[in-house]
């Protein structure tokens, strides 16, 4: 499951920067706090199940294991939730069409105190989001810092 969070948050991290429009961060948020609760009540009553002696990979079990897994089977449904909510997410983000900026991860310390020019990290937060087609015939150079 890691990788799949892994990917949950490349995806609301780039989702801006591909599509041009702002998801909900509260709706976020709670897409998070439900995935995270759903998936430790699924996988975290297994480790139970497997110090009890429930062998790994069969289709029928004693009774015996049948309340940790009613437990691991509620917290996949909450999982099932949380995809819900992820969907949604998208559903929303492009129905409301809050537009986003070229940079919209851009924080206060990306800015210098002398000139309010923007420290650019790197080339894919200068476009336009989502980017046009075709931008540059080579790459430009970036500097990184202008202080001295």
């Amino acid at each position: 499951m890691g990788a799949v969070f892994a990917l949950f948050a490349g995806f609301y991290y780039w989702f801006a920067k591909i599509t041009g429009y702002n998801y909900s961060e509260t709706l976020g948020k709670i897409h998070f706090w439900i995935m995270f609760i759903g998936v430790n009540v699924t996988f975290f009553p297994q480790h139970f199940l497997g110090l009890s002696g429930l062998p790994r990979r069969y289709s029928d079990y004693p009774d015996a294991f049948a309340g940790w897994n009613s437990v691991s089977s509620v917290g996949s449904l909450i999982s099932l939730v949380g995809v819900i909510v992820f969907i949604y997410v998208i559903y929303e983000a492009l129905a409301a069409k809050r537009v986003a900026s070229s940079n919209p991860w851009r924080s206060e310390e990306l800015f210098t105190a002398a000139s309010d020019t923007e420290v650019v990290t790197s080339l894919e937060w200068l476009q336009t989001s989502p980017p046009t087609f075709h931008t540059y015939e080579q790459l430009p150079y970036i500097v990184l810092s202008t202080k001295n």
